[in-house]
């Protein structure tokens, strides 16, 4: 019986480890990682920034001070803030006056079936001079490199109408050291690796950094088609890329950083819930992406110490119980393997302290777990803020 369910497991793995290494294997000639440039002249005045704020005093502090440094392209900075009670306003105009390219503005009341970030980012860009070229969306946990504007902007303008970047993660706590990199990996495994072309309708995105041409934004209605999403970024970008326009999503790991929560808990909390990216997807490919990440991210290691501790019992008459053992050992040497691919994207401590990095394959089965309770549960409040909209099929 347990020779069957071997084969039973191999059927199930199979299909989907082959579609995993037809897409991690387009890494080694993915586009590298943007290096710093500095603006160009036709550059001046191209470029309207637009942060969306609720409650950001402890972490905007960085992501002003990076902003201020970038050079002429940069026209204007808006921070769009959503009534925030902590004292994020006072820390925009502290800015604002020593340098005058800010500008604080208050979004109106979140209007019914709206979601509070891209409300913000719609404010951002009707009020930004309709003299910039370009409209780059910046969180407020980012931590932007002074030439950051420049060359994103200057990288899209060959041809690209839509360019976000993949930042490097700022980790410092054992938890969120050994969980973050499994949930990230969830996305490497279904959409492959920075850099690479997943195709119009698996186009990823990142709203942390995200360069839109203002002609582009205005032919879709700015950011409306993403108003009720959770995934704004990747709601937005499949649209955009839909409608014919080129759409990149780059490794800026050397370009911008971002300190997104502190710990596993809130790692869990708040970045997980928003993976599983179902407002951007299909319900074919939300189980499909979810039974992918069981088969080849969420079995292989329990599945390999279960066959090799069971192995012994049948000797060399479990041919298909063998075969299972070596693919699994497989999946699982490539997720080790694959840590190693990561680490640029990671700001670490030296190690040892960075050891829990180095184990994160063994938090795989978990963020498996994490994707599935967001696939079968959908947010209902965001930052701190309820929301009531209508239900995904």
């Amino acid at each position: 019986m347990f020779n069957e369910l071997a084969l039973g497991l191999l059927l199930f793995q199979v299909p989907f480890s082959i579609i995993l290494l037809s897409r991690l294997i387009k890494g080694p000639s993915r586009r590298p990682p943007l290096e710093p440039q500095p603006a160009t002249p036709d550059q001046l005045g191209t470029i309207s920034i637009v942060v969306p704020t609720l409650n950001e005093a402890q972490r905007l502090g960085p992501c002003l001070a990076g902003l201020t440094k970038q050079s002429y392209e940069v026209r204007e900075m808006i921070v769009v803030d959503s009534r925030s009670t902590d004292g994020t306003p006072d820390l925009v105009r502290q800015a604002a006056a020593k340098d005058p390219r800010f500008r604080l503005i208050e979004d109106d009341p979140l209007p019914p079936g709206w979601v509070g970030r891209p409300w913000a980012l719609q404010a951002g860009f009707l009020h930004s001079s309709a003299a910039s070229e370009w409209i780059l969306g910046i969180d407020a946990d980012t931590y932007p490199h002074p030439a950051l504007a420049a060359t994103v902007a200057r990288s899209a303008a060959a041809g690209y109408d839509l360019v976000s970047l993949s930042p490097q993660f700022i980790l410092k706590t054992p938890g969120e050291m050994w969980l973050q990199p499994s949930l990230l990996m969830t996305l490497v495994y279904r959409f492959g690796p920075t850099g690479t072309n997943p195709g119009n309708e698996r186009v990823m995105a990142n709203g942390q950094c995200f360069l839109c041409r203002r002609s582009v934004l205005e032919a879709v209605g700015g950011y409306t088609v993403a108003r009720e999403s959770f995934c704004d970024d990747v709601t937005l970008a499949r649209h955009i890329a839909q409608r014919g326009y080129k759409v990149g999503f780059w490794d800026g790991a050397k370009l911008v950083r971002v300190r997104m929560y502190e710990g596993a808990a809130e790692t869990w909390r708040e970045w997980g819930r928003s993976l599983d990216l179902q407002d951007a997807s299909s319900p074919a490919q939300l189980w499909g992406d979810l039974c992918l990440l069981l088969a080849v991210q969420g079995l292989p290691l329990p599945m390999a110490v279960i066959l090799l501790l069971s192995l012994g019992a049948f000797g060399g008459s479990a041919p298909f119980m063998q075969v299972a053992l070596g693919l699994n050992l497989f999946l699982v040497a490539v997720r080790f393997a694959l840590n190693w691919a990561i680490v640029p994207s990671y700001q670490l401590p030296s190690f040892p302290a960075s050891w829990s990095f180095w184990l994160s394959p063994l938090a795989d089965s978990l963020a498996w777990v994490r994707i599935l309770l967001s696939t079968i549960r959908r947010p209902t409040q965001w930052r701190g803020r309820q929301y009531e909209l209508k239900t995904k099929n």
